[in-house]
């Protein structure tokens, strides 16, 4: 809806609005009355007061269909959302920055809501030209003059099309580069390149892989002549740390990693920088005078040079992408330009430049960059960049629910820095639910403060801390290609990798309550972000379990809420070596199979997961690699999983079914595949390629206690592209799901919990005793145990 005072109106696309074809209007009817106009749809109700103007009076949409709110769905002009209301409604989205953040912080609101209808106010855009430059809207057609561009989203629940109109108008969350997704290596700390190198060594001896080497502001000269200012902003090596930048980052790339630098471009340039004087000539300035040449990203002529003369000669030795961070206001000489917003917008758009090759050709790399949220077109150039927390408890309880609710503003691809960055107190227990927390986040990006004590290597730790850090590092590495499928869903289907349980489920009231917890993929992940419960030394967390058969993947518990379609509310006790990561009976999770693999590379190693109790499937994609692999550049493995309908005590048959389609020759000329069942067991096992079958030998492994429980193992061995291109059959004869020992989890809680030791035997004794569920857990009431403990017992007794 767009309303102009003075009749000017633009279909332009503005920095918020790139597409306003929105394909055919839905059939309409319209009813005029005197000073009133209604517009009518299968799915909304308009109705316009013309002499009221646009305003709460004036124009409002109601849903014609049931919202979830109480008071209903619909939206008057002017209504903002009061995060702190009574029965608040609209979901949120996300926020600038948890700069400084202890904890949560408001979040702007999101599109999505519970009374099943947002508006998105495009009015103060700036137009975008031809050429991506910005310009103002036309005299008439601004703010100032009255003028309003409005849309309206009435999609009740239905939160996932929703998303997808989102990005059909602002244009879609872009395909970011596959090394992203394994582990990155951060600290604000003056190393040296020969520092840095041998760090990133002795992460490859310990085995815990990393994929993305981030280099601080240190890498610039930071010690200058204080009459031209801090040494925050720099854009020339520090010699004394990197004699040779470019072998530097040429050894970073030969251990797998893609490197980015961090950039404050605030102070302009200034004459010790080794490009001022070009940069001096590109602007007609003189150079001899020594005067700073502002930083003025609206101006053509200096971000023109600012690329070339700067940026662009870092890249030619070697900086694969940016750290942008700016942190100084939201003005610049164009009004109504966020500084943030084109300093993302130009240098995402230059990273997908083209580029001369050696060969004397050209060629694009895939965009990204990587800043601060700026508004709600900034899921067009990710990364983001959350920002310096407070290192507390409280921060880190507040990032799961921060990270997962800016799904709703389709912004999927937050970055925080994991373990916090600043200030707060020494927790090792803390630290190490971060790392947990981390290997389920969008990014997993470990960084800390100047400080000599919060540094984030594993070893730095306690050992059951570093342990768990540890396992979760590899753990992400493993996910890679689990989580680029995600990826790419995410353009293909406009579904976020990292999203609210809601979103999946938005009629069950149910699983709005517990927004800690969220979906990573097809998984639901319950991170835990508190301290360890004295009495029993386990971490507690409520959740809600949708319907359905659930297997916990480090423990291989199972967890059972068939319940009509209404899930059930679930209560988690794990030591700190565990979080709770559940799946889906039947699901299928294809990891990396080895560490050394580059996290960027299609793995030559894959181990496919599969969870027993069901049947499901998985389609792997992979592409190969180039700026926007088009659909002749992707392989689709699918991957499905047929668990057989009866089980006995003999078990069955299950069977998995590999086969790849498409464009075969971006995945290796072939696999070393693995098979685990997880909390499964069988009796045999036969792989059928082409017209041949031969039996392969089934191995009962234990879990790793931490990421991974105990199951069957079967190697498949090597398979051809061509085995692969024709299908394989994996047939595990004598199936079965590996009963629970919950007498021996109980024994091992009891033994672990901090109580007296006379307690510990009257509650093993009740135990032996065979009373049921409900009785034993009364009696151990009656005995004093804390309730704590009580529900960490309760949570492994059988049909928990």
């Amino acid at each position: 809806m767009e309303l102009s005072p003075t009749g000017v109106f633009t279909d332009a696309a503005t920095q918020l609005v790139v597409s306003r074809d929105l394909g055919e209007p839905p059939s309409f009817r319209v009813v005029r009355g005197e000073d009133r106009l209604e517009i009518i749809t299968e799915h909304l109700h308009l109705i316009h007061v013309p002499s009221l103007g646009f305003s709460p009076s004036g124009l409002s949409v109601r849903l014609r269909s049931t919202a979830l709110h109480a008071h209903g769905g619909t939206w008057h002009h002017g209504d903002v959302w009061d995060p702190d209301e009574t029965f608040p409604t609209n979901l949120g989205g996300t926020t600038r920055t948890l700069d400084e953040a202890d904890g949560a912080v408001t979040l702007s609101p999101g599109l999505l809501s519970l009374s099943g209808i947002t508006a998105l106010d495009d009015s103060a855009s700036l137009l975008l030209t031809e050429d991506e430059w910005v310009r103002r809207r036309e005299p008439g057609n601004r703010p100032s003059d009255g003028a309003q561009d409005l849309y309206v989203f009435g999609y009740g629940q239905d939160y996932r099309e929703a998303l997808r109109d989102f990005f059909r108008l602002t244009g879609p969350s872009p395909l970011i580069p596959r090394a992203l997704l394994g582990n990155w290596w951060s600290r604000y700390y003056p190393y040296s390149g020969r520092e840095y190198l041998a760090l990133m060594d002795r992460f490859v001896a310990e085995e815990l892989p990393f994929s993305v080497a981030v280099i601080d502001m240190d890498w610039h000269l930071t010690d200058i002549d204080p009459a031209i200012g801090t040494g925050w902003t720099g854009y020339t090596w520090n010699r004394e740390l990197f004699p040779d930048p470019a072998a530097f980052l040429a050894d970073l790339h030969e251990r797998g990693m893609l490197t980015t630098l961090n950039v404050h471009p605030a102070q302009g340039v200034r004459r010790h920088e080794e490009a001022y004087k070009e940069v001096c000539a590109d602007l007609g300035l003189d150079a001899d005078s020594g005067e700073d040449v502002p930083f003025n990203v609206a101006d053509r002529d200096f971000m023109g040079s600012y690329l070339s003369r700067l940026h662009h000669r870092l890249e030619g030795q070697g900086v694969d992408f940016w750290w942008l961070d700016w942190q100084q206001g939201g003005s610049t000489t164009v009004p109504d330009l966020d500084p943030l917003w084109m300093l993302n917008h130009v240098h995402y758009l230059d990273s997908g430049r083209e580029r001369p090759t050696e060969a004397g050709g050209v060629e694009r790399r895939r965009p990204v960059t990587f800043s601060r949220f700026a508004d709600a077109s900034s899921h067009r150039t990710p990364v983001g960049f959350s920002g310096d927390t407070i290192i507390s408890w409280d921060s880190l309880r507040f990032q799961p629910r921060f990270t997962a609710t800016a799904a709703n503003i389709g912004y999927f691809w937050w970055s925080n820095d994991i373990g916090g960055h600043m200030l707060g107190h020494s927790d090792d227990a803390m630290a190490a639910r971060w790392f947990q927390l981390g290997c389920f986040s969008p990014i997993n990006r470990l960084h800390s403060s100047n400080s000599g004590f919060t540094s984030k290597e594993p070893w730095r730790y306690s050992r059951d801390a570093r342990a768990t850090m540890e396992a979760h590092l590899r753990l992400r590495h493993r996910l890679v290609p689990y989580l680029y499928t995600w990826a790419r869903r995410s353009v293909s289907e406009g579904v976020g990798p990292v999203r609210p349980i809601y979103h999946d489920h938005p009629w069950e009231m149910a699983a709005y309550e517990h927004r800690g917890s969220f979906c990573f993929g097809d998984l639901l992940v319950v991170p835990f972000t508190s301290p360890l419960d004295e009495a029993t030394g386990l971490g507690r967390e409520l959740t809600w379990l949708p319907d359905g058969i659930w297997y916990d993947l480090p423990t291989g518990r199972r967890y059972d809420a068939i319940t009509g379609g209404h899930g059930r509310m679930l209560s988690l006790s794990r030591p700190l070596d565990r979080i709770g990561v559940l799946a889906r009976a039947g699901s299928v999770i294809p990891l990396a199979g080895s560490l050394a693999e580059a996290a960027g590379d299609n793995p030559r190693e894959l181990e496919i997961v599969v969870v027993p109790g069901g049947s499901g499937s998985f389609t792997l994609e992979e592409d190969d690699g180039s700026a926007q692999p088009g659909p002749n550049r992707v392989a689709r493995t699918h991957m499905a999983l047929t668990w057989p309908d009866t089980e006995n005590e003999d078990g069955g048959d299950a069977v998995l079914r590999i086969r790849l389609e498409g464009a075969a020759d971006v995945v290796p000329d072939s696999r070393m595949v693995t098979v685990r069942l997880l909390a499964g067991r069988a009796t045999g096992a036969w792989l059928g390629v082409g017209d041949q079958a031969r039996r392969l030998i089934v191995e009962e492994v234990d879990g790793d206690g931490f990421t991974l429980g105990a199951g069957t193992l079967v190697r498949l061995g090597e398979l051809s592209r061509q085995d692969l291109v024709d299908g394989v059959q994996l047939v595990l004869r004598g199936a079965t799901q590996s009963p629970a020992d919950w007498r021996r989890e109980v024994h091992e809680i009891l033994d672990a919990a901090r109580v007296e030791y006379l307690a510990k035997d009257l509650a093993w004794g009740a135990l032996q005793r065979g009373l049921p569920g409900t009785a034993l857990l009364g009696e151990l009431e009656s005995l004093g145990l804390p309730e704590t403990l009580r529900a960490a017992v309760a949570e492994v007794l059988p049909h928990s």
